[in-house]
């Protein structure tokens, strides 16, 4: 199993290591993929998502955070070029940068400086929503570009009751989980354990409430 490393801070945390263990499965990206992330922040989802699928685009509205993305990249073996290299203007006037994979069986990635909806590729085939901004028009332009897949995390319990009702308006909403995972510490000899907030996941795929009617 390969080791992701963050050694850069983007002031935001990363999703947990167990989080992205199961958002991974979910996902279920396969080679022939074009993942695309909103909201790539430390890139831990980029770096492990550029692992399993063909392609990767990983969008982020916050100019120091895409480059914290493209500095871990680059220090998990992924990546050789700058925020800045090969850059062509997407939508709203940002720049996407390809990033060439080092690393044999690791996915060509894009880093692109953009808003969603509007960065997010029409020729994607799996959406990673890791936050709630924009969610529904996000939702609506993968439904719109035919995605197969969408999956969001969301840490408030109000906003996952929106989201949950949003992506069930549409006949998308496939899954809803609860995830929490609590991490042991040595406390006087024996185990302790620190509770992290629980995370919401939401799967969408289009086609599923029809499936199982």
């Amino acid at each position: 199993m390969q080791v992701t490393r963050l050694p850069n801070d983007a002031k935001a945390g990363p999703t947990k290591p167990e989080v992205r263990a199961v958002l991974q499965r979910k996902l279920a990206l396969g080679p022939g993929d074009h993942f695309v992330e909103v909201g790539s922040c430390t890139g831990a989802v980029t770096i492990e998502s550029a692992r399993r699928a063909g392609r990767v685009t990983a969008l982020e509205r916050k100019p120091e955070r895409l480059e914290t993305t493209r500095e871990n990249l680059a220090a998990n073996g992924i990546g050789v070029g700058g925020a800045d290299a090969d850059a062509e203007v997407v939508a709203d006037g940002g720049t996407s940068a390809a990033v060439a994979g080092e690393t044999d069986g690791v996915a060509d990635v894009a880093l692109v400086n953009a808003e969603a909806p509007e960065g997010i590729p029409a020729d994607g085939d799996v959406l990673f929503l890791g936050g709630s901004r924009n969610y529904e028009a996000n939702l609506d332009a993968a439904l719109d570009a035919d995605y197969d897949r969408v999956v969001m995390n969301v840490s408030r319990l109000e906003v996952a009751g929106e989201a949950a009702r949003a992506f069930r308006d549409r006949d998308v909403l496939d899954e809803v989980l609860s995830l929490q995972v609590n991490t042991g510490y040595d406390l006087a000899g024996a185990t302790s354990f620190n509770a992290n907030n629980p995370v919401y996941m939401l799967v969408a795929v289009p086609g599923a409430t029809e499936e199982a009617a």
